[in-house]
């Protein structure tokens, strides 16, 4: 489909280790629209750099199809390596060069004539306030400074669709918030972007729309609005007493509605998906224990308990 810029059809990737098979992608199909700033969002071993890597060409799929611009990542690796421009997770930026020898040279490499490569350089580090620097050496350079020179070296050739492998991971957040600034105005442009996050925030601050995947799989796909009608995520009820709310916690676990309760000092918070038929019955516990209501809140349903009602609570290595 011409509107179409990435697809993939049951995706997998089976690594061979000397303890056996290890399935980091188990079936992954998507769709990334023309023009939109997509998210592949998940928990630390979900299978997020491998896809980026898959679709980039830079590891070979055990099994299903995927397309980058309407050509196949294993068929045609060479055309969908010239419609693409990726942003690893690391800084692979050479420390012999200087920032504007960087981008000069990506620019040769894709077939730019030496004053063509010079002057898309130039404009590139004006449009990402790098002029300034596009002498200095990479070892000279901020962490924000780097991924800013990482994606402008990306966009050097006019990729169809940029790759961008969790971008803002270790940054401060007044640079992961600048870069935010950078993508939109990208993605304002007409840019296609496929962003790799495990932040919850980033996802929803910048993505159209967001594919959840844990365990080398989609677990939802969507708009923020429609994810949290597909995974049914729960709404929180924090309430706050003048004493310890440990003492009707239990009470509070065997209402109807109630999914589950936790207290902490003078807090409780119930989790339920009918808040508004459960909050009047949840208001007189407390009192009915001898205990008064000083603060009840409505913590409606977020990317973050969405991501959690669909991936689990448990820490990831």
């Amino acid at each position: 489909m011409a509107d179409v810029a990435v697809e993939t059809s049951d995706l997998k990737k089976t690594y061979t280790t000397s303890s056996g098979a290890i399935e980091a992608v188990t079936g992954l199909s998507l769709e990334v629209r023309r023009g939109e700033l997509f998210g592949l969002l998940g928990p630390n071993g979900a299978g997020k750099s491998t896809t980026i890597g898959m679709l980039t060409t830079r590891i070979i799929p055990t099994g299903g199809t995927a397309s980058v611009g309407g050509a196949d990542v294993v068929r045609d690796p060479l055309t969908v390596k010239r419609r693409i421009g990726v942003v690893p997770q690391y800084n692979t930026l050479d420390r012999q060069l200087t920032v504007l020898e960087n981008l000069e040279f990506r620019g040769r490499y894709a077939g730019l004539s030496a004053r063509a490569a010079r002057q898309r350089a130039l404009d590139l580090l004006e449009l990402f306030s790098l002029g300034p620097r596009a002498g200095a050496k990479v070892t000279e350079m901020s962490g924000g400074q780097a991924q800013r020179v990482m994606i402008a070296r990306a966009l050097m050739h006019h990729p169809e669709v940029l790759f961008l492998d969790e971008p803002t991971s270790g940054l401060d957040p007044q640079t992961r918030v600048n870069l935010w600034d950078v993508l939109r105005q990208m993605r304002a442009e007409g840019s296609t972007i496929v962003l790799s996050t495990h932040y919850m925030e980033e996802a929803e601050s910048l993505c159209d729309r967001i594919a959840v995947i844990d365990h080398g799989t989609v677990l939802a796909c969507g708009e923020l609005a429609e994810l949290k009608s597909q995974s049914g995520p729960e709404t929180v009820l924090a309430l706050t007493y003048d004493g310890e709310a440990e003492k009707i916690v239990g009470q509070v676990r065997q209402m109807d509605g109630v999914l589950r309760a936790e207290a902490s000092g003078t807090s409780l918070r119930a989790f339920t998906r009918v808040p508004e038929s459960i909050l009047a019955a949840l208001v007189l516990v407390g009192p009915d224990a001898g205990l008064s209501l000083i603060d009840v809140r409505i913590v409606r349903p977020s990317l973050e308990t969405v991501f959690l009602t669909l991936t689990g609570r448990e820490y990831r290595e």
